[in-house]
């Protein structure tokens, strides 16, 4: 029995199909014929109830096996009429009877308008929505692509997330794509009707002459109208739902909700509509009756609907009153800070803070559906998963020193990056070579300077088929202020982080900590070495080998930028997992002839080594390197440069002040399974001789 079942659609369609070849009894045929009715009803009703088309995602293939039905029972009920004396049962010869009503040619014409409004009307339309749905969801697959790598690279969402996005794109891609296929068959069926009513009528009439039927006109007549009116009925209820399912793209909820919902936010439109017919209904020669009864009810719906927005809006106002009387009374600013304790929390600095424009409140505010709380919470696991470091608490606060659309950044009570967002926009990140051009307001992105474009909601999806990637505005400063916390972590770790991660390794490695935990490496070296890691993008995660490598070499040097290498040479794999792309790794290299020259700058003091570069020499590979920059720019990879451990630290601080999104890696760092592709040198402009004499000048 559970076979049975699971198979059973599979079997309904073999039976359908021999509908085709085999008689069936009247009775049989008018239960057929009324399930016909009813499952055609039923589909249009889902499709009016859904709220995505994804829902309903079996609707291409139930098109089908309902079109399939009907021609089935076309070719049983054509086989009645003409082989019956027109009788096919008491469903046809109902219908028949009703839509004629004793008039045969008001049958007929009632008939052909109601094929012709399917066929010429909803079957084309329906056609048409589905062919340029499916061709704009194609077209957009890539920029939607894009967008989510950029909010799973941001930590906006996590990969189980992104795979699942990706899968709803490819399930419209393909939903659409077979819809457009789908209202073909809709098409065709409408054709076929008409022919089948035509055969019927026209061999109803032959083979009433060859046997010499009476009334051979009203019989096949009112038999091939019923007939064709029990088949347009389904198939008309059906165009109707494939339009339906194809026209409901931005839809929010069910077409029921959407509607009254959409109409009950315009109260005075629809207030307006009635007075006009009101208007309309006093002057002369006009039907007053059903003017009057129209504009009152809408009349009487618009005024009903303002009265009840207005009571909301007080409601809320005494609410906010209410909640604000509850509150403690003000105390003045002169008698708080009477208490010195008061004073002292003037003092307290934050590690991180966000300040934000009166127009930006609701991106923050969790109780108006703010979501940026949230996705902070996110990044913080996702970079602490990824960086081993635990970003402290952000403190969230409105401004007014900034503009309504500002933000601003700060570490540590200082602004370190701001930013400027418009609300009802999307951000459009321009491509290197657009399809199209795009209205909207030119910015530039603030996390990574990407030229830009501040565009309105109804020109999303065109910019994203013309290769856009578009961003919402909450992400566009989430995605800031992680990049900002990125590249200022190295900040935010303290003396008491430090401590903090010691003890959690030593819930692991207990013998390691208290080995070298503080006779061998004291808690401000190790800070700094960590602080040297995390300035330059290295994974603090594997602590354990960050600690033995450290006391291993605390035994050979006390600098602690050396210890620091030594470090970095261990997290080999941990450092090419970072930067390494497929297996490859795209670097631009010094010459041996830089190298040499930067060798002999280094300089030997009290405090430890220093590069002292002539400007020459510092000037030439500023600027080969400006050169460079564009082609990793063009693809779209992080800038890296590649060089000898023994200069490597000292040559990543000089160029951090004109590159700070530039990575020096030394050759120790990278796995050796991992291909290196120069895609650029840096080489010396001049002898060595000429160099040492602008030194000495």
């Amino acid at each position: 029995m559970r076979r049975l079942l699971d198979n059973s659609i599979a079997l309904m369609v073999v039976v359908i199909v021999l509908f085709l070849v085999i008689p069936l009894p009247v009775q049989l045929l008018d239960v057929l014929i009324i399930a016909n009715i009813s499952l055609s009803v039923m589909i249009l009703m889902i499709t009016m109830n859904i709220s995505d088309a994804l829902e309903f995602s079996i609707f291409p293939s139930l098109l089908l096996v309902t079109t399939l039905f009907r021609l089935g029972l076309n070719v049983s009920t054509t086989r009645k009429i003409l082989g019956n004396g027109g009788d096919a049962g008491t469903v046809i010869r109902a219908f028949g009877e009703l839509i004629t009503n004793g008039n045969i040619v008001l049958g007929v014409i009632i008939f052909l308008i109601l094929v012709l409004m399917q066929f010429i009307v909803i079957t084309k339309g329906a056609e048409r929505v589905a062919e340029v749905a499916a061709r704009f969801t194609l077209d957009a697959m890539p920029g939607k692509q894009m967008a989510i790598d950029a909010d799973l690279s941001s930590g906006l969402i996590d990969e189980q997330e992104a795979r699942q996005r990706r899968y709803k794109i490819q399930k419209e891609a393909d939903f659409y794509g077979a819809m457009d296929g789908a209202t073909k068959i809709v098409k065709g069926d409408a054709v076929m009707s008409l022919i089948i009513t035509a055969i019927n009528f026209i061999g109803g009439l032959i083979i009433g002459a060859v046997n010499g039927i009476d009334n051979v006109v009203g019989v096949y007549s009112i038999a091939t109208i019923g007939d064709g009116l029990v088949s347009q009925l389904p198939a008309l209820m059906i165009s109707t739902a494939t339009g339906m399912i194809v026209t409901r793209s931005v839809s929010e909820g069910s077409l029921n909700l959407d509607v009254i919902t959409q109409f009950l936010r315009q109260p005075r439109s629809v207030m307006s509509t009635g007075i006009v017919l009101i208007f309309l209904g006093l002057m002369p020669n006009t039907p007053k009756i059903p003017l009057f009864l129209v504009g009152g009810v809408l009349t009487f719906l618009g005024w009903r609907s303002i009265s009840k927005m207005e009571k909301n809006r007080i409601q809320e106002m005494e609410a906010v009153v209410e909640q604000g009387t509850e509150e403690a009374a003000p105390v003045s600013e002169t008698d708080y800070y009477k208490d010195v304790n008061n004073v002292y929390a003037l003092l307290n600095v934050e590690p991180i803070e966000m300040e934000f424009g009166y127009s930006l409140i609701p991106l923050v505010d969790e109780s108006s559906g703010g979501k940026l709380i949230s996705r902070i919470v996110i990044f913080r696991r996702q970079y602490a998963q990824e960086m081993g470091f635990v970003i402290p608490s952000i403190r969230l606060h409105d401004s007014s020193a900034l503009g309504t659309n500002q933000y601003a950044v700060k570490i540590k009570g200082e602004e370190v990056a701001r930013g400027e967002i418009l609300v009802d926009y999307y951000l459009a990140l321009e491509p290197s070579s657009p399809m199209g051009e795009i209205d909207g307001i030119e910015t530039v992105e603030p996390a990574y300077g990407i030229p830009s474009r501040w565009i309105l909601p109804e020109n999303k999806e065109m910019a994203e088929i013309y290769g856009y990637t578009v961003i919402d505005p909450l992400s566009v400063m989430q995605t800031h202020l992680s990049e900002v916390i990125k590249r200022h972590s190295y900040e935010l770790l303290n003396r008491a982080e430090t401590m903090l991660l010691v003890e959690n390794l030593k819930k692991t490695s207990p013998e390691l900590v208290e080995e070298v935990f503080p006779n061998i490496l004291s808690y401000a070296n190790f800070e700094k070495i960590l602080r040297n890691l995390l300035k330059e993008g290295v994974p603090i995660r594997d602590l354990g080998t960050i600690v033995e490598v450290a006391a291993d070499s605390m035994s050979t040097t006390r600098d602690m930028d050396m210890v620091t290498e030594n470090v970095r040479t261990a997290l080999s794999r941990t450092i090419t997992r970072r930067f390494c792309e497929g297996g490859q790794l795209r670097v631009v290299t010094l010459d041996a002839e830089v190298e040499k020259r930067i060798i002999s700058s280094l300089t030997k003091n009290e405090q430890g080594v220093y590069l002292a570069m002539g400007p020459e020499l510092m000037q030439q590979i500023v600027t080969q390197l400006a050169e460079h920059m564009k082609k990793f720019s063009d693809l779209s990879q992080t800038p890296i440069v590649l060089t000898s451990q023994i200069i490597r630290v000292y040559l990543s601080r000089m160029l951090a002040q004109f590159y700070p999104n530039l990575y020096v890696l030394s050759f120790n760092e990278i796995a050796s399974d991992v291909q290196i592709q120069a895609i650029g040198n840096i080489a010396s402009g001049r002898d060595e001789s000429a160099e040492r004499r602008a030194v000495g000048k």
